[in-house]
């Protein structure tokens, strides 16, 4: 019997059309032609997709005590339709997807350097070392391609550096990037945002740590892992 694919699917959504931002974690929509500041649960730049009257989903919260009710989890684009923007999904789903294959051991949030990579494991007396990273950004120049960041990011530089390291030292080392959108079938290093990034990437491939990406179905309300997508072992080349 086949295993259920890494699934997220939302309660209580309701849609709604996109104003502003405010800040990086708030904006305002409008629910039934409401105004509403609601949470943005991304602190990317998002400048692509979170347009003047685009369509959105939010998922009202359980929590009584915040002061937003809802969270932004997804924008509709019409090349790539539903957009998912949930920051937490990635590790969500990646978490699914290793406790699928058998790990002895799989732990989240595993301190490696002067880094927490997000998931450690073991199998047969090996050691794994995983860090989980979500594209939202489409290369609308090149469709079917992704692009990862959509703005600087050190950490995720320091990221590739400590599995660079582990990966001399004999763990099996992978980046996952896991695609939030529909229809993008590899992710680029984003030069044009931080050329440092591709450069630690290359360094990584080089190093033995391989590039994963997973190909998502996302609807208004749900985003599901597909498949292993792209051939990035021309990093290693480069």
């Amino acid at each position: 019997m086949m295993k259920q694919k890494p699934t997220i699917i939302y309660e209580n959504t309701v849609t709604g059309i996109f104003v502003c931002r405010i800040n990086r974690f708030t904006a305002e929509v409008l629910i039934d032609g409401e105004p509403e500041i609601v949470h943005v649960k991304n602190t990317g730049r998002l400048q692509e997709l979170l347009l003047p009257k685009a369509k959105v989903t939010l998922q009202k919260t359980l929590n009584a005590n915040r002061k937003t009710a809802y969270d932004l989890i997804s924008v509709y684009k019409p090349r790539l339709k539903w957009v998912n923007i949930d920051s937490l999904a990635p590790n969500m789903l990646m978490k699914q997807q290793l406790m699928s294959l058998n790990y002895d051991l799989v732990k989240p949030e595993y301190t490696y350097g002067e880094s927490r990579i997000d998931f450690y494991m073991e199998s047969n007396g090996e050691r794994f070392l995983t860090e989980v990273k979500g594209c939202t950004l489409a290369d609308d120049l090149h469709p079917g391609t992704g692009l990862f960041p959509d703005a600087p990011t050190e950490r995720g530089v320091k990221h590739l550096q400590e599995l660079t390291k582990a990966a001399k030292e004999g763990y099996h080392c992978s980046i996952a990037f896991v695609i939030q959108m529909n229809g993008i079938h590899c992710v680029l290093p984003n030069e044009g945002a931080q050329p440092e990034f591709k450069e630690a990437l290359v360094k990584a491939a080089k190093a033995g740590v391989q590039i994963v990406c997973y190909s998502c179905h996302v609807e208004a309300d749900s985003i599901k892992i597909t498949g292993v997508v792209g051939d990035t072992s021309r990093f290693a080349n480069m």
